[in-house]
């Protein structure tokens, strides 16, 4: 086997560096995705990622104890960390896997606003309580994540100035979502 492109330069320091560089890009996102789905208890994706991530890592790092003296794999494996870190984060916003909980705190009339939301089929709770200087109303919704946007916009069109957070939720037993709200309204013919 002729190792006389191995041992040039365009491979040690283009080919190689960028091979490295690559590959913690996809590792360090399976690492972020990884936490993701271990923080939301999916017990079979969080090792399967984990078993890839590790797998790719050791590529990397063995092309690297086998290249001590070359800076440039140190540099591409170093942005690969930074690149995956970043391309993780934008995959895991895609995936917008699990539940969701928001919290709207209005001092309008809420009524609109709750009309609203049941009407696209969120199930929600709502009180009345003392603000800081002013009686508000405060609704609860759980939502699966990739509803937020949808969510927001029926805010945002019935209460403008309505503040609202979204914390993650782990788990829940029982609720109404939009997909079983409409199955429910179609099997009762409405």
């Amino acid at each position: 086997m002729d190792t006389s492109f191995y041992d040039s330069g365009i491979f040690t320091y283009g080919i190689l560096p960028a091979l490295i560089f690559i590959s913690r890009v996809i590792d360090v996102s399976f690492g972020t995705i990884r936490i993701v789905m271990v923080s939301k208890g999916h017990k079979i994706w969080a090792p399967v990622l984990g078993f890839f991530e590790v797998f790719i890592w050791l590529l990397a790092i063995s092309r690297i104890f086998q290249n001590l003296d070359n800076w440039t794999c140190y540099v591409a494996y170093a942005g690969g960390f930074a690149c995956g870190n970043y391309v993780g984060l934008l995959i895991e916003e895609k995936l917008a896997v699990g539940i969701v909980k928001i919290q709207i705190i209005t001092r309008m009339n809420a009524e609109n606003l709750i009309a609203n939301l049941k009407e696209a089929g969120y199930g929600i709770t709502h009180h009345e309580a003392r603000g800081g200087s002013e009686n508000v109303s405060i609704i609860y919704s759980i939502i699966n994540r990739k509803e937020i946007k949808k969510v927001e916009k029926i805010v945002k069109n019935s209460n403008p100035k309505a503040f609202y957070s979204v914390e993650d939720v782990k788990f829940v037993n029982e609720g109404v979502f939009p997909i079983r709200a409409a199955a429910s309204r179609l099997r009762k013919g409405k």
